[in-house]
């Protein structure tokens, strides 16, 4: 096990990255990696983030082996503001638990999650950089704004149903998740580094803290990778793992993504990678946009009229 999560690791750093932001000609998905961006869809944009993966695990104390698979969804819905986006968050699995006394087939939701996310501060708003024609060199200045991170805040709950055999009780909870985001741009955006800090479960028996922090790149118009490490611990399980992986856009409203994922640690091991899709509908956007023009123009003509009718009324 352990040459094959060396070479799973190299894979993982030599892998290419994804690209984040608000409302874009193409679209900006959060897979294949865990974490949040700043940015929202857009207004009235509805986006479906979804995959499959398979997963390896076994405890090297407690001597069990898990092996499964699971299905994962993210439906991102850009609502009444532009800084706001809904967020329904779903993982369900299917496994066996195997020992060396008993064999357990289990199948449930791993994760249900609801909430909002709201951008507090984006420091490209009403901002443009400037075009020296005077001055190459001013052109190729250190830009220090993308230090400036964009800030958003989610807040939301998870819900946990009675005789779930992946959560931390057999009761159903329902309890609350909060996070911090933080995402800059670095190298006119072909770099993006996002960073999430999390308090989940809040007011259980077992609430958990932790973090994911992800570097991005974009290679090309079609190609984009990350990297990433998320670890979190609570009083019920503890982790750090690394993951990697690579999408690829077939149109500007349809990207496919694949990805892997390994731990540190032999209690237990972990090891998932999957595919997925991420597809949206912006014609609500685009539709609102048009008759925003339509209207603009209107006005314009309007306004023009109204000129026109002052201008031959002040000779009359």
């Amino acid at each position: 096990m352990l040459p094959f999560k060396k070479i799973v690791l190299i894979a993982l750093f030599l892998s290419p990255f994804a690209h984040y932001g608000q409302f874009t000609d193409q679209i900006n998905s959060n897979r294949p990696g865990e974490t949040m961006s700043a940015y929202g869809v857009g207004k009235h944009v509805i986006q479906l983030e979804t995959g499959v993966y398979g997963i390896q695990s076994n405890h090297s104390l407690l001597n069990y082996d898990v092996n499964g698979f699971g299905l994962d969804a993210t439906i991102r819905w850009g609502a009444f503001l532009e800084r706001l986006e809904v967020i329904a968050d779903i993982q369900y699995q299917n496994d066996q638990l195997k020992t060396d006394l008993s064999t357990t087939n289990r199948a449930n939701f791993k994760q249900t999650n609801l909430g909002a996310k709201y951008l507090i501060y984006d420091p490209f708003k009403n901002y443009e950089k400037k075009v020296n024609f005077y001055s190459w060199k001013a052109n190729q200045r250190f830009n220090w704004r993308q230090f400036l991170p964009a800030v958003s805040l989610f807040a939301g709950a998870n819900f946990v149903f009675e005789g779930n055999p992946y959560a931390f009780t057999l009761e159903s909870s329902i309890s609350p998740k909060v996070m911090l985001i933080t995402q800059n741009h670095f190298g006119d955006g072909r770099w993006v580094f996002v960073t999430n800090i999390i308090a989940d479960y809040i007011g259980t028996d077992y609430p958990t803290y932790g973090y994911v922090i992800t570097l991005t790149r974009g290679f090309s118009k079609k190609w984009s990778g990350f990297i990433e490490n998320q670890g979190y611990k609570s009083d019920f399980y503890s982790d750090a793992i690394v993951r990697g992986g690579a999408a690829y856009l077939l149109n500007n409203n349809f990207q496919i993504d694949a990805s892997i994922s390994t731990n540190f640690k032999d209690t237990p091991t972990l090891l998932y990678g999957g595919f997925g899709v991420s597809w949206r509908y912006d014609g609500f956007y685009k539709n609102g946009i048009a008759r925003m023009k339509k209207e603009d123009k209107k006005k314009k003509a309007t306004d023009n009229q109204e000129q026109e009718r002052r201008r031959k009324s002040k000779y009359d």
